[in-house]
């Protein structure tokens, strides 16, 4: 269900690099949400840090609404990049898996196929 991989990069870096992967692999971050300052600034003790990429390539978005609009509120894709125990990782929940979920529809399992391909190239990419 999951795809993470650890990476030697800082926290920073590894940032950096998911965002210019994303961008050569086609698609574009549509917003950063920096979790963990966002909770720092609520008053929350949260030690670790977490950036959740919003990501999106209108194409593929556009063949899953055009088949079922329903779908929008599994849009967009996220890549996280966060840190755990001192360990920098990067890392995202399967589309293929999130789709079985929803749909059966063998054009949209084959959507989720080829996005699944990119994001993990994307990560693998930044690591």
């Amino acid at each position: 269900m999951y795809y993470i991989v650890e990476t030697g990069k800082s926290f920073d870096q590894a940032s950096a690099d998911l965002e210019t992967a994303v961008k050569r692999n086609g698609f574009g971050v549509l917003h950063v949400h920096d979790l963990g300052s966002t909770l720092r600034s609520k008053g929350i003790t949260f030690e670790e840090q977490c950036k959740i990429f919003e990501i999106c390539n209108p194409g593929h978005a556009a063949k899953v609404l055009a088949n079922d609009m329903r779908l929008n509120l599994a849009l967009p894709c996220r890549i996280s990049v966060f840190t755990e125990k001192g360990k920098t990782m990067i890392g995202l929940i399967k589309p293929t898996q999130i789709l079985s979920a929803l749909s059966q529809d063998a054009a949209l399992a084959q959507v989720a196929k080829e996005v699944e391909e990119i994001t993990i190239k994307m990560v693998d990419e930044a690591k």
